[in-house]
């Protein structure tokens, strides 16, 4: 059975940073496809970053435009866990963040498989 497990999230001030963990079980992080995500009340869950194995100890990363150059996704192999470091946060990244794994396309957050319950994120100005 995989579980995943998110932590991390908090009230923060804009420009703080944060780090989301997402522990994984039932999943080996290294050859799955993990992504993140993020829903605001009112809006559509969005895509906000996935690590991609592409071979054995390696694999690329993909970020939504409005993260690019904040966000930072990795992963620990030996914690089996895969992280969302947050820089520069704004107002507008206000939302619940959940991790998910095995995709049928990594941008796209129906085809996710398994999901996380979710840790709120909330960015005051």
């Amino acid at each position: 059975q995989v579980q995943l497990v998110e932590s991390g999230g908090g009230l923060v001030q804009v420009g703080d940073s944060l780090r989301l963990s997402c522990a994984a079980s039932g999943r080996t992080v290294s050859s799955s496809t993990l992504g993140w995500f993020r829903q605001a009340p009112g809006k559509e869950r969005e895509f906000v970053a996935a690590i991609i194995p592409v071979a054995l100890k390696t694999s690329r990363t993909d970020y939504a435009d409005f993260v690019k150059g904040r966000f930072i996704i990795s992963r620990d192999n030996a914690k089996n866990t895969v992280y969302l470091r947050m820089n520069s946060l704004k107002p507008e990244d206000t939302a619940v963040y959940y991790c998910a794994s095995d995709p049928e396309k990594p941008r796209d957050y129906r085809g996710y498989r398994y999901w996380g319950q979710g840790t709120q994120v909330t960015v005051s100005s």
